[in-house]
């Protein structure tokens, strides 16, 4: 299958790889002219045969809306947009109308992976109609994780990045746990080493993850975490998933907190958010602060 693909980052690049690996044909735009395969967005349209599809990895918000209206001029009735960056849910809508004036399809595409995506696929939640979402099955089975898991059609238009959006604040939740436990274990006198203590409960209990095997990634690199600055941003979706939960009166005190501990860490050095950086560059490349 044959596919524009907008956005050659950290996620878009190791995306476009993974689908060439499979046998797909991608034609990538990039504003970086060493990682683009078409000088323009207007040649990489060119270059697609129709009906097209075309998927687009830039960040949230204003860069997303620019490269809807401007795909909106260049492609034609048929033609299918997927947006598979971290777009809120409420602007599905809004782009799928946008584009339906045309007679082009929406496809929203919540995508987690983070930068090990390439080597064990990514994790797909995707929103649209059911015409569109199966046209596009050979692109997300090649995507996804080998085996039955990895991928959800989760509803209509926004349902996928909405599903995104919560994994997201579950991931804020779960960060947050290994994040207060290892302060916790740090400061006991009793306990000499802490990284052991991690890298114990690897196996054979109930709290072992693949987030839990990245923190003893990071404690392996800096045993402390004394290189990092106790600094974690939020992306949004954390924000969003809160405000999600109020409008539907759903209690989240657990995503919530974790939330507002982040901010905690606009104030302070803080210990807790060592972790949280430190897991966020460990599964999506995310930059640190490091001490002076």
């Amino acid at each position: 299958m044959q596919l524009g693909l907008i956005g050659l980052g950290k996620m878009g690049g190791n995306m476009r790889e993974r689908l060439r690996r499979s046998g797909h044909t991608v034609i990538g735009y990039d504003r970086n002219p060493e990682l683009s395969d078409a000088k323009s967005l207007a040649e990489m349209v060119e270059k697609l045969e129709g009906p097209r599809v075309v998927w687009v990895m830039v960040p949230a918000g204003t860069a997303t809306q620019i490269v809807i209206d401007e795909l909106r001029d260049l492609l034609s009735p048929g033609d299918i947009v997927v947006d598979g960056g971290n777009s809120r849910w409420t602007d599905d809508e809004k782009h799928a109308a946008e584009l339906g004036v045309k007679g082009i399809g929406f496809v929203d595409a919540g995508v987690s992976g983070g930068v090990w995506g390439l080597q064990n696929g990514y994790a797909l939640m995707v929103g649209g109609s059911d015409e569109n979402v199966e046209r596009l099955r050979p692109i997300f089975d090649a995507l996804k994780p080998e085996g039955p898991y990895g991928y959800v059609h989760a509803g209509r238009v926004g349902a996928g990045h909405f599903s995104k959006m919560v994994h997201n604040g579950i991931e804020y939740a779960m960060m947050q746990a290994y994040a207060e436990g290892w302060e916790l274990l740090e400061k006991a006198d009793s306990v000499d080493n802490v990284r052991e203590v991690f890298r114990s409960w690897q196996e054979g209990t109930v709290i072992r993850s693949w987030l839990l095997d990245l923190a003893v990634n990071a404690l392996n690199d800096d045993e402390h975490l004394d290189k990092l600055r106790g600094y974690a941003d939020d992306s949004g979706e954390g924000r969003w998933t809160v405000e999600a939960a109020i409008d539907y009166a759903v209690p989240l005190p657990a995503i919530t907190a974790s939330l507002f501990a982040r901010f905690a860490s606009r104030q302070d050095d803080s210990p807790q958010m060592k972790m949280i950086a430190a897991l966020r560059n460990q599964f999506g490349g995310h930059a640190v602060e490091k001490k002076d």
